[in-house]
C-alpha cells in the first residue's frame, strides 16, 4: 500500500508538470533581466528578439514618417518592439544603419545603391551592412512653384530662390542632380529646407521653387494648397536621357495627373525614384522574415495611413531593389514563390 501512495504521488507530479508546460507553450513570453537591462519579447510566431528595432523615416510631413510610424505599431502587435522616429530622410537614414543607431529605415533606391557601394555623398565610407527588405512606392521628384509663378520650366529657376531639400537628404542629392543637368545648379539661390519648411516658405513667398522627393501627393503640399494653389514644373526627356547617360540610372519617368494638387491645370511629366525598406544585416532572419511578413499581411491598414501605401504589393516588391537583399526577406520571398534577381541576393558568407 504505501508503494502504491509513492507511485501515485509521482503520477500526479509529472502530471502537474506536463500541464504546466502545456499552458506556457500556448502564450507569449517577456523576459527581464533584473532592473530591465535587458529584454526577450516572444512573439505568437516564435520570433524572439531582444532589444528594441528603431525605424528611422524622414520629416513629419513627408510619406515616411506616416508610413514608418504604422508600420511600427504593426510589428509592436505582431511581438516585435519597434519605435519610429523623425529624420533627415535617405542620406542620414543610411548613416544610421551604417553606425547602429537604427536597424530599419525607409530610404530612396538611389541613395541606398550609392550607401551601399560607397559612392557619391559615401564616397570612400560603405555603408555595407545595408540590406533590402522590399520596394514599396514610386517617389516623385517636384519641383513645386506657386501656380502664378512665372517660372514654367527648370531653366527658368536660374537667379531664382530654390529650397533643395534638408542638408544630407536623399532630396538635396536628387536635386543637384537634376538641376546639374538641366544646367542651371550654379545659378540658384540654394536655400536647405525639408518639405515642411520649404512648403510654408513658398506659401509666405520667401523662396520661388521648393525641391520635394516623396510620395505624391505630399501632405506639406496639399496643405498649403488649399489657400496658395501651386504647379510642378515639368522636366523634360532631355533631362532624363542627360541623367541616365551619367550613371543616374535610377530615375524613371513618371507623369502627375492634373489633380494632385489645387492649382495645378494640366498631367505634369516628372521622374520618380522608389522608395526601399531596408535592414541592417545584423538583425537575426527570422525577425526580418517576420517583418516582412507584416509588412504584406497589413497593406490594408498602410494604405489607411496614405494612399502611397496602394504601390506596396509582393507584385512589385523587388522592382527597383538596389542593394542585397536580408535572408529573412529573400526566404519570405522564395517561399511566396517570386523569383529573386542574382544580383540582389543575400551575398555569402
Amino acid at each position: 500500500m504505501k508503494k502504491l501512495g509513492t507511485l501515485a504521488i509521482v503520477a500526479v507530479l509529472v502530471l502537474s508538470i506536463f500541464v504546466a508546460g502545456c499552458i506556457g507553450g500556448q502564450s507569449s513570453t517577456s523576459t527581464a533581466t533584473q532592473g530591465g537591462a535587458s529584454t526577450t519579447q516572444s512573439s505568437s510566431s516564435g520570433v524572439s528578439y531582444s532589444g528594441t528595432i528603431t525605424i528611422y523615416t524622414g520629416g513629419t510631413s513627408g510619406v515616411y514618417y506616416p508610413l514608418g510610424s504604422k508600420y511600427a505599431e504593426l510589428l509592436n502587435k505582431a511581438g516585435i518592439k519597434a519605435k519610429a522616429v523623425t529624420s533627415g530622410a535617405s542620406v542620414s537614414n543610411a548613416k544610421a544603419i551604417g553606425d547602429g543607431n537604427a536597424q530599419a529605415a525607409i530610404m530612396q533606391n538611389d541613395v541606398a545603391y550609392y550607401a551601399y557601394h560607397g559612392l557619391y555623398m559615401f564616397q570612400g565610407h560603405p555603408i555595407k551592412n545595408l540590406r533590402g527588405v522590399a520596394a514599396l512606392y514610386p517617389e516623385t521628384v517636384q519641383f513645386v512653384v506657386r501656380a502664378d509663378s512665372d517660372i514654367k520650366s527648370l531653366q527658368d529657376l536660374a537667379g531664382k530662390k530654390v529650397a533643395i531639400g534638408a542638408p544630407g537628404s536623399g532630396t538635396a542629392v536628387a536635386a543637384e542632380q537634376i538641376l546639374k543637368a538641366a544646367g542651371v545648379w550654379d545659378k540658384i539661390q540654394k536655400v536647405n529646407q525639408d518639405f515642411s519648411q520649404a512648403a510654408q516658405a513658398l506659401k509666405l513667398g520667401q523662396i520661388d521653387a521648393a525641391v520635394i522627393v516623396s510620395g505624391a501627393p505630399t501632405p506639406a503640399i496639399t496643405q498649403i494648397a488649399v489657400t496658395t494653389p501651386v504647379r510642378v514644373i515639368p522636366i523634360s526627356d532631355e533631362v532624363l536621357n542627360k541623367l541616365k547617360s551619367e550613371g543616374y540610372i535610377f530615375y524613371v519617368r513618371q507623369v502627375l495627373p492634373k489633380d494632385t494638387y489645387k492649382g495645378m491645370t494640366e498631367d505634369t511629366p516628372t521622374l520618380a525614384v522608389k522608395a526601399l525598406l531596408v535592414v541592417s544585416a545584423s538583425l537575426p532572419d527570422d525577425v526580418v522574415y517576420e517583418m516582412t511578413k507584416v509588412l504584406f499581411d497589413n497593406v490594408d491598414a498602410l494604405r489607411a495611413v496614405h494612399q502611397k501605401a496602394k504601390y506596396i504589393s509582393l507584385d512589385t516588391a523587388l522592382d527597383g531593389m538596389s542593394i542585397p537583399l536580408h535572408p529573412g526577406a529573400y526566404k519570405y520571398y522564395e517561399e511566396k514563390g517570386l523569383k529573386v534577381p542574382d544580383n540582389i541576393k543575400p551575398p555569402s558568407g
